[in-house]
């Protein structure tokens, strides 16, 4: 199975006692149905998993899984702290009829190679779901290694790699040494500049942030290449929407993007504590700028 296009990271809703607003759920997923996101990821660190509480995750699952069933494929971020609660986050998945999972290594505690493997072995072996890994060791404090990321691939039901690393050597690796059917994506943070590069190397598209409020754009620049104009395109259509990328990864993610959700006319809410809200004179830039480009018209609900 191959997962390509523009795949949002899509921000949790919380309504205004700071609970989560499962309802609030159903318009953005219409949005992105309306407006062309190939998939979604649910509860990765654009949805502050690791401020969800294991009911509300489940919560998030059920409802969400159930809402968006046959309309639009979702990936659920599923790791938690402990391979125990990750597998019975997993297998509840599958039992929601969710379409896959995504999984990160678990943060903090660092795990060494062999351990990482052995953990989102163990996980998949314990569900029939599609399952994407998630490369991100600024966040988590591991790097997964190109070697153990093909290796990975290797197992049937794991059929993508969303990498958010500086190095494009490795994307290069991952991408030369792994099957035609096994999707690599890459994140939109700007600081490392990996979608042209992961387009050119054969890429399979995003998992972004920015499609959380502009979701035809990054459809469109997340396609994989199949010519030169689609390479020429992308240039054009990245460096136009760089000013944006560069605002919402001013603050740590979600800060930004949440106050940009809000700004389209949905009901988000605020991050939850110790993130901060994203106020003063970045939100006066960041809603000039969707302003003056046009985006927050397009996109107001």
């Amino acid at each position: 199975m191959r997962i390509e296009g523009s795949w949002p990271a899509i921000v949790t809703p919380y309504d205004n006692n700071g609970a989560v607003n499962l309802d609030a759920f159903n318009q953005l997923i219409d949005f992105h149905i309306k407006h062309g996101s190939s998939g979604l990821l649910v509860m990765g660190s654009t949805g502050e998993s690791t401020q969800l509480s294991l009911p509300e995750r489940r919560d998030i699952i059920s409802h969400v899984a159930d809402y968006s069933r046959g309309k639009i494929p979702i990936l659920f971020g599923c790791t938690c702290s402990t391979l125990s609660d990750t597998i019975s986050l997993a297998t509840h998945a599958e039992d929601a009829g969710a379409f896959g999972i995504v999984l990160i290594v678990p943060p903090y505690i660092k795990p060494p190679q062999e351990a990482v493997f052995d953990f989102f072995k163990q996980v998949a072996e314990s569900v029939n779901l599609p399952i994407a890994i998630y490369n991100n060791p600024t966040r988590v404090g591991v790097n997964i290694s190109p070697e153990l990321m093909v290796n990975l691939s290797k197992i049937e039901n794991i059929i993508a790699d969303k990498e958010a690393i500086p190095d494009v050597s490795q994307l290069q690796e991952i991408q030369n040494n792994t099957a035609d059917d096994f999707s690599i994506l890459c994140c939109d943070y700007p600081g490392y500049s990996l979608i042209l590069p992961t387009l050119a190397l054969g890429g399979a598209g995003t998992a972004n942030v920015a499609g959380n409020i502009i979701p035809e754009e990054m459809e469109q620049l997340s396609r994989p290449w199949v010519s030169q104009d689609d390479a020429i395109q992308a240039k054009e259509l990245y460096f136009e929407l760089l000013p944006i990328l560069k605002l919402l990864y001013s603050v740590s993610n979600p800060v930004p993007v949440k106050a940009a959700v809000n700004l389209l006319g949905f009901e988000v809410g605020n991050p939850r504590p110790p993130l901060p809200t994203f106020s003063g004179a970045k939100l006066t830039e960041l809603t000039n700028l969707l302003k003056n480009t046009g985006y927050l018209d397009k996109y107001s609900q």
